[in-house]
């Protein structure tokens, strides 16, 4: 009795979908019984049949066979899930910072950890089939076996890749959200340090005490008005050559 969960990408936006499929192989037989997403397994039935004398072997090559078509179709959802984040990591780097590309990353992120406990039984089963000596698998169907195993260990190593390079995309993502709040502070660190020149002075000659010089002058007014010009107009410079503005 050996049970496989199979993988497909499923509804828009597209996400795993996992079912299993359940084998049951005798002497004479092998039953498979499918549960939840799959596709079809004619095709592993055509290929039986087109190749007799591997068939006359026993269940052991249908085994392989229908282990064979699972494991591959787990190669196009590792295509889809590559495109997937290579769409993420292009609108992480065009500055665009939403909710949304969090939640994409965080999907993403579970589907490959789904995707994950999905594969890696595969390699276990291989293992059990390789190693102990089971009468329904004879020992020229151990090539076979192995040829499903190394693809297996090849899908996995393909997940955990894109798992490291989705936890590296996450990083980037708040970086450069570190990144844009610390410009946006900048900008307003800047404006309020313009901003603050005038108030000062208006502050100081706002204060209404009878013996200030500055207010009996006739160029008191027009000179408060220009040092406030040119002390926001040299800070709004040094600012913006600073790159703060």
């Amino acid at each position: 009795f050996v049970v496989l969960r199979t993988v497909l990408m499923t509804g828009t936006p597209s996400q795993i979908a996992v079912g299993e499929t359940h084998l049951f192989v005798g002497p004479r037989f092998v039953v498979s019984v499918r549960h939840g997403p799959s596709v079809s397994y004619a095709e592993v039935r055509a290929r039986c049949e087109a190749a007799p004398h591997l068939l006359a072997r026993g269940p052991g090559f249908v085994l392989y066979a229908i282990m064979d078509f699972i494991v591959d179709q787990y190669f196009p959802v590792v295509d889809a899930l590559e495109e997937q984040l290579a769409e993420l990591e292009d609108d992480i780097f065009r500055g665009a910072f939403n909710k949304q590309t969090m939640e994409r990353i965080y999907r993403l992120k579970r589907d490959l950890l789904t995707f994950k406990r999905a594969v890696s039984p595969v390699m276990d089963v291989c293992n059990r089939l390789m190693r102990f000596d089971l009468p329904l698998i004879p020992a020229d169907a151990q090539p076979y076996i192995r040829d499903v195993y190394d693809h297996a260990v090849r899908v996995n190593e393909m997940v955990d890749t894109l798992r490291e390079l989705l936890g590296s995309a996450l990083e980037a993502n708040l970086s450069l959200v570190s990144v844009e709040q610390n410009e946006s502070m900048k900008r307003l660190a800047g404006w309020a340090a313009i901003i603050a020149v005038p108030t000062m002075i208006a502050g100081i000659y706002g204060m209404n005490f009878k013996f200030m010089p500055e207010l009996s002058s006739p160029l008191g007014y027009p000179v408060a008005l220009a040092v406030m010009a040119v002390a926001c107009g040299y800070l709004y410079f040094r600012f913006r050559r600073a790159g703060w503005l």
